[in-house]
Order: C-alpha cells, then sequence, then structure tokens
C-alpha cells in the first residue's frame, strides 16, 4: 500500500501499469486474502461478537 504503483480508490483498488512482477504478486496474495474468512469461535465472518449480546 506503500508503492507508487498502488491506487486506493474508493471500491477500486488496483495497481497503475508498468508495476514491478513482485509488487504485482504481493497485490494479488492481499487481494485474495480479503476472500478468506477465517472464523473464530466468538466471531462473525472474523468480526467478535460479544455474549450475551448487549454487552
Amino acid at each position: 500500500m506503500t508503492s507508487k504503483f498502488f491506487v486506493d480508490e474508493p471500491g477500486n483498488w488496483h495497481l497503475k501499469e508498468g508495476a514491478p512482477a513482485d509488487v504485482q504478486k504481493e497485490f494479488e496474495e492481499y487481494m485474495e486474502s480479503l476472500n478468506t474468512i477465517q472464523d473464530e469461535p466468538g466471531t462473525i465472518d472474523s468480526i467478535r461478537v460479544s455474549y450475551p449480546y448487549g454487552d
């Protein structure tokens, strides 16, 4: 995200043309990781949910 090739338009993150292969790979891996939800006990979509509700 600190690369000069990274464009952080709301809802349209992408890389500028000419981004080096290593930056492209890192960006693609990061974007794919956003699709992986790792639920743990007490979470819904990786968001901690207190129980009993309302606490």
